[in-house]
């Protein structure tokens, strides 16, 4: 139990430090979109939406190195066996830096085409180059020098990450905050500051790395040789290439796509709900992401007792719910007190990009055991997310423009990610029955369907009329998205989900440092 104790006491540190600096970066980041869109307009925000995901289909390259690097890292963490440790960094190093000029091979190619690719856009030439070209700079460092950092992760010290290399993000955002509304060629700035703190950040990324871990050296000339001596990393890295195409097709292509048959002005829309759902998402990854590596641990030290899935579960998918239920009541509204009323969607937009939301959060639990397992051998089920996701996005989106998009997204997601994933770990790994798992989550789902159905009940005896203003009506969504948490969390703690249970534990631990 005290190791288990351990464990949660890092999660918690790790999640405490990530929330802080997550809703200091929330606030900068909708403030640098409102500041981008009114002095810079909704052509060059979509311009930098449509550079950032271009780069990211180059960086397709990097094949999964760093999950198979963090799974394999776990074990000698465990066993302090500093040798070990050294070689895998050292081989995770080699393989960035061919990965890297791969990047930038691909990326000359590819800026030759961008006569082609923003043949549509109505800004100068240069503003595609020179966004891509910053981009691509910031980017490699992550290869050439920030790989490190792989360690603080697998050691469940991610709260150092926070405090060395998003420290200085933040500062970066503020900095491009303030020399838009202040300086003249804002863009101009923006671009040079993104470059700047990106060398800053990494050099103080890797000065922490260097305190926390002195006996860490890492030496890329054995590349080949190390690639020889841990064949099991090269395989995972070969598998997990086909994992990054089929999250790249989800996150990636759809902006891409969307573009494609619409404007850049649509691509902005749609980048301010994504920024929402993207904070949704960045908001779970800071409280559960630091969990991973505590699940990591317990698989590597084989006691299935205290794998406690259920628990998990039944937590993320708490707050899943929650979250969600937020999102739709609360983003039309947020949008319009926030960049105001031309800028929002119609509701099936958002219908669609909430469900898609609600697979997405509800997978992380399920992912977390995979690459905890190291279970990267079906290879064949990114492929077909992947071909399912854009084959369905471009066709429906020809019939349907952006909601076929985001259709054939959600489709892909629920065949795969939704029916296969949780398949894949019982069966392999879990050695459970699937049914287990199935019982488990239409009662979750039952739960929170029935918590909804009360939630309006409740509020027949609410008088929405006399909510007008939108900051009225705003406040009056954030009062439904309580009470509907309060009901929901008294259901799952109440009727024995896994929510209980892992309370208790966090009681336990508590008490004993007492």
């Amino acid at each position: 139990m005290a190791k288990t104790d351990s464990r949660t006491s890092k999660s918690i540190k790790n999640s405490s430090v990530a929330l802080v600096f997550y809703f200091i970066n929330l606030i900068l980041q909708f403030f640098s979109r409102k500041i981008f869109l009114d002095y810079l307009g909704a052509e060059v925000l979509g311009l930098n939406t449509t550079a950032t995901n271009l780069l990211q289909f180059l960086n397709l390259a990097e094949l999964g190195v760093g999950a198979a690097i963090a799974c394999t890292l776990y074990k000698p963490l465990a066993e302090k066996d500093t040798d070990t440790i050294n070689e895998i960094v050292s081989l995770q190093g080699w393989l960035y830096r061919r990965i890297a000029w791969i990047v930038i091979a691909g990326s000359v190619v590819l800026m030759a085409f961008f006569p082609w690719i923003f043949a549509k856009m109505p800004l100068p030439l240069w503003y595609a180059y020179a966004s891509f070209g910053v981009l691509l700079v910031s980017g490699l460092l992550s290869y050439f020098v920030n790989y490190k950092q792989i360690v603080l992760s697998a050691d469940q010290k991610e709260y150092k990450i926070q405090y060395s290399y998003k420290a200085s993000m933040l500062i970066k955002t503020l900095c491009q905050i303030l020399a838009i509304r202040y300086l003249r060629d804002g863009y101009v700035w923006w671009l040079v500051l993104e470059i700047v703190f990106a060398i800053v950040a990494s050099l103080v990324l890797n000065r922490m790395v260097r305190q926390t871990y002195p006996f860490l050296e890492t030496k890329l000339g054995r590349g080949r040789e190390l690639s020889r001596k841990y064949p099991a990393i090269i395989k995972k890295v070969k598998q997990l290439f086909f994992h990054k195409i089929g999250s790249f097709a989800l996150t990636q292509t759809s902006p891409i796509i969307i573009y494609a048959y619409t404007t850049l002005t649509v691509v902005a829309l749609y980048g301010n709900y994504m920024l929402v759902i993207l904070g949704i998402q960045t908001l779970m990854t800071a409280i559960f992401n630091s969990m991973n590596a505590g699940i990591g641990n317990l698989v590597a030290e084989g006691n299935r007792k205290q794998i406690m899935f259920e628990e998990l579960f039944s937590v993320r998918f708490l707050f899943t719910c929650i979250m969600c239920f937020g999102v739709f009541m609360l983003t039309p509204l947020f949008v319009i007190l926030w960049v105001g009323n031309e800028y929002v969607m119609d509701t099936m937009t958002l219908l669609l990009m909430t469900v898609t939301l609600f697979i997405q959060l509800n997978r992380t639990t399920v992912d977390a055991y995979i690459n905890a397992y190291g279970l990267f051998g079906d290879i064949f089920a990114p492929v077909t997310e992947a071909s399912i996701n854009i084959c369905l996005s471009v066709l429906l989106g020809y019939f349907g423009g952006l909601n076929g998009v985001l259709l054939g997204v959600l489709i892909s997601l629920f065949l795969v990610v939704f029916c296969w994933k949780p398949y894949y770990l019982f069966r392999k790994a879990l050695k459970q029955r699937l049914k287990l798992y199935i019982i488990m989550y239409v009662k979750h789902l039952s739960v929170a369907i029935v918590s909804i159905i009360l939630t309006y009940s409740v509020l027949k005896f609410v008088p929405m009329h006399s909510f007008e203003s939108a900051l009225s009506s705003f406040v009056y969504g954030v009062f439904i998205t309580i009470l509907y948490t309060l009901i929901l969390l008294s259901m799952f703690y109440f009727l024995g989900l896994g929510l209980n249970r892992f309370i208790r534990r966090i009681q336990s631990m508590m008490n004993g440092r007492k």
